[in-house]
């Protein structure tokens, strides 16, 4: 704790913002009867309002905190990420979004059976459960580090406390809950970020030109190194990473693709699938800008920060330290929201992996009501698992949230767009080609982790110049290509194996050339 106790007008903002979170979920579950209401809400939300809902379960505390920590200590190499994704976006979701629509009921990995078979449904769902877990812990740490160094209190109190508040709404309302609790927090978010940059910006002698040019000056603002080398964190292992991470938010992750069935319509859900990303992109920046600014403005200012604070603490001490009373409960009701539109949607989705990939194929004559009462069950649980998780990130200091997010999604993603692209690209993959290449990409992610993580100060696996050198964001990278290389390989030793042409772009493009012929006509 700095030194600050919260005002009494603080907490009246913060009460009203929580109130009204529970309030839009009780009131959206008398709608909850169905598993196509709780996890599609029914198909009836207008795009704008999926569009922000995408943007707000991009942004989460992550991008509150982490990002101006980062933008504080280094420069803006990892906004590269998101830079891509826009790039790789703006191909994609012509393809994309029709295809699912039309092909899976609820689960993004249902295309993988149709596609290849059981076993690539299997793992990429569990992958993303994976990915997910490692994600929601992470979300809850830096919401709880955040609201301890602002109130005192507690930091697994607050953790606990406030994932209970999301499980119970994710519980009640369902996804239309969700997409609309996302609208208000979206919102607050981009409010909240623009606010404290305003003060920075403004508060010291020279205004935002003095804050520019001694971020220029400190080679504060930029994307390098730009050395050609996949060793350390360059602008080259940026790009490839977020090329491939843009393909599997959009392509293949079940938060994402679950909204595209939310829309009513097929062009809806395209215009709010660009609407999500091209909201991001400016916030993701906002709040990097943020942290430059930050060091900036310590650089400047009488202001010093306490000896020894973490760079993802200098955002939290700046509110609490410079901002007037009512601001900053504003800004902390801001970052509670991010966490919760997040984490909300994660629990959301993780349930429906759950019912739609695991429940339904054991219990295929299940009823919808007990699938729909299974899937609640599976969010209660997963909101518990992602409580610990984050319970153990308290315990081990949290050092470099950012960077171990990143780390664990290139791990935990394990050749998912490898797969993906080989569906939507290639005539020729098929069923066992695509499992050699998924067996290979396991055997692979195993070496590289064994012989690159170390533990208790020695690498787990030692092999001497066969280590696993690369940047552990390049890890993920890799594993795409190789499920890519090798499963096309394999497949051409396997050619009578079926090949479902019509879920390739190549169908899709034959159907598109054929109504614009008659169209023409």
């Amino acid at each position: 704790m700095y030194g600050y106790t919260l005002g009494w007008l603080d907490y009246v903002v913060i009460a009203i913002s929580l109130v009204v979170s529970l309030y839009v979920g009780v009131y959206f579950s008398k709608r909850q009867t169905s598993t196509k209401n709780y996890y599609a809400a029914g198909g009836r939300i207008p795009s704008w309002a999926v569009g922000m809902s995408i943007f707000a379960t991009l942004i989460s505390s992550i991008t509150f905190l982490a990002y101006p920590g980062e933008g504080f200590k280094s420069n803006w190499i990892l906004l590269v990420q998101g830079i891509m994704v826009v790039v790789v976006l703006s191909g994609l979701v012509w393809f994309v979004v029709p295809l699912y629509r039309k092909v899976i009921g609820i689960s993004a990995y249902e295309y993988f059976e149709r596609r290849f078979g059981p076993f690539a449904r299997f793992y990429s769902s569990f992958a993303f459960s994976l990915t997910h877990f490692s994600k929601m812990g992470s979300v809850f740490f830096l919401m709880g580090l955040a609201l301890t160094s602002m109130t005192g209190v507690n930091t697994y109190l607050i953790i606990w406390i406030i994932g209970f508040a999301i499980i119970y709404i994710t519980l009640k309302g369902g996804m239309e809950a969700v997409i609309w609790l996302d609208v208000i927090q979206g919102f607050m978010l981009i409010g909240g970020g623009l606010i404290a940059l305003s003060v920075i910006l403004f508060s010291i002698k020279g205004g935002p030109a003095a804050i520019i040019n001694t971020a220029v000056e400190h080679n504060k603002i930029g994307f390098g190194p730009y050395d050609w080398d996949f060793t350390k964190l360059t602008f080259i292992v940026m790009v490839l990473n977020g090329i491939f991470y843009g393909i599997q938010k959009y392509g293949t992750d079940q938060t994402i693709i679950q909204r595209y069935l939310t829309a009513k319509t097929e062009k809806g859900a395209v215009r709010a699938a660009l609407m999500g990303v091209l909201l991001s992109l400016p916030v993701w920046t906002l709040f990097m800008f943020i942290g430059t600014a930050l060091y900036s403005y310590y650089q400047i200012s009488a202001d010093a920060l306490p000896v020894g604070i973490k760079p993802d603490a200098v955002f939290p001490y700046f509110i609490v330290s410079q901002l007037p009373t009512g601001i900053v409960g504003l800004i902390l009701s801001a970052l509670i929201a991010a966490a919760v539109s997040s984490l909300d949607s994660d629990l959301n989705c993780i349930s429906a992996i759950g019912v739609e990939d695991y429940y339904k194929r054991f219990r295929p004559n299940s009823t919808d009501e007990q699938r729909l009462k299974v899937g609640k069950t599976v969010v209660f649980f997963s909101g518990i698992a992602a409580l610990i998780v984050a319970s153990l990130y308290v315990v081990l200091g949290g050092k470099g949230v950012l960077g171990i997010v990143f780390g664990l999604y290139s791990i935990f993603s394990g050749g998912i767009v490898g797969i993906f692209l080989l569906g939507i690209l290639t005539r020729r993959a098929n069923r066992k080609g695509v499992n050699i290449g998924i067996i290979a990409s396991i055997i692979f992610t195993g070496y590289a982790v064994l012989t690159s993580q170390k533990f208790g100060g020695s690498t787990l696996i030692d092999l001497g110049d066969w280590n696993f050198t690369q940047h552990k964001y390049m890890l993920g990278v890799y594993t795409h290509i190789i499920v890519l290389i090798v499963g096309y390989l394999a497949s051409l030793f396997f050619p009578h194996e079926e090949v479902h042409e019509d879920l390739t772009i190549y169908a899709w493009y034959e159907n598109l050339r054929g109504k614009k012929t008659t169209n023409d006509m």
